[in-house]
């Protein structure tokens, strides 16, 4: 068996693109994307169809530019998602604008809105995640869409403790920690450059995080994210969830060694810890004192909103681009009916 097989038994994989040809290669249970997968999707040809759906759908719903651009921007990650859908048997997550990641309401509001969207096109919201950055806004907007609108919610840019405490005492579905970015900060701002897989302080950062939810029965899932090397991934192997780029499954597939399973619930149980509980103002301080977490949770939401508006501007092109064509056809036909 391939190491990937082997993980996949005691772990959900989950492909981390918008690629649908490498969703359906190596045959996840889930798939999630982002601004920045979107963006570097919708510029290749194969997905050309869907992107002017998407931009022709917009333009007929609604006559002000802007409304064009951002629903156009809605309706392209949900085609993506039904898209995806088709091929993975489990959930596809979708990504709230980070540019929302401090406003409760616009988050809460912008994640009904996808949901109700998937939902016309016959999806049950079950299917679906909302990603969601995990600042303080974005973990209550996610506990008022779990209980009040039973939509599921993944939090994403999580890099430390206080945010998966805080993510569990709101009954969120899941959580992404990313591994390899916290990794990155550490050669970057350290004098050290490698890592052995156990010693990786992202790998470390998921273990504790893992072992304190399965300790205390929290039922949230703890899903690693953004790996560097399938070091990190085989060091994680019974974690609940893993998303992994192409390139890694590709890695995991070819090779054959035998994989042992690093974390389990019977473990975490085992181990001495002490239950924490965080209001917004411990929240917030602890986070303040982890310069990595603050410094990359910044970062990542900076990012993701640079490439919201690239995504944005490709868009807007393409929208005035169909209007321009579509005046000439107009002036072409008025040509003919004066004749």
């Amino acid at each position: 068996m391939s190491v990937l097989d082997q993980l996949k038994i005691f772990t959900t994989v989950v492909a981390d693109t918008g690629n649908f040809q490498a969703i359906d290669q190596y045959k996840p249970t889930d798939a999630t994307t982002n601004p920045s997968l979107i963006l570097q999707a919708s510029q290749m040809p194969e997905y050309k169809k869907l992107v002017d759906e998407a931009v022709s759908s917009a333009i007929k719903e609604t006559e002000d530019e802007n409304d064009q651009v951002t629903l156009a921007i809605d309706k392209l990650f949900v085609k993506f998602g039904l898209e995806i859908l088709k091929i993975v048997p489990g959930r596809v997550s979708t990504e709230v604008d980070a540019r929302l990641s401090f406003d409760k309401e616009a988050q809460i509001e912008k994640a009904r809105k996808l949901i109700s969207m998937y939902e016309k096109e016959g999806i049950n919201k079950s299917r679906v995640l909302i990603k969601l950055s995990s600042t303080w806004e974005g973990i209550q907007a996610a506990k008022v869409l779990e209980s009040e609108y039973g939509i599921t919610c993944n939090l994403t840019l999580l890099f430390n403790f206080a945010q998966a405490v805080a993510c569990a005492e709101a009954n969120v579905t899941l959580i992404s920690p990313f591994v390899g970015r916290i990794y990155d900060w550490y050669v970057k701002n350290t004098g050290q450059k490698t890592f052995e897989p156990k010693e990786d302080p992202g790998v470390k950062s998921v273990t504790s995080i893992y072992n304190y939810y399965k300790k205390f029965g929290y039922k949230t899932i703890v899903m690693g994210a953004s790996f560097r090397n399938i070091g990190q991934i085989i060091a994680l192997a019974g974690c609940d969830n893993l998303t992994i780029s192409p390139e890694l499954l590709e890695q995991l597939n070819k090779s054959t060694d035998h994989l042992t399973k690093t974390l389990s619930v019977e473990k975490a149980q085992e181990l001495e810890l002490e239950k924490v509980s965080l209001d917004e103002k411990q929240f917030r301080w602890l986070l303040n004192e982890d310069a990595m977490a603050t410094e990359k949770l910044a970062e990542g939401i900076r990012k993701f909103a640079q490439d919201s508006l690239k995504l944005e501007s490709h868009l807007r092109e393409l929208i005035i681009s169909h209007k321009s064509e579509r005046e000439i056809v107009r002036d072409i036909k008025d040509v003919f009916y004066y004749l």
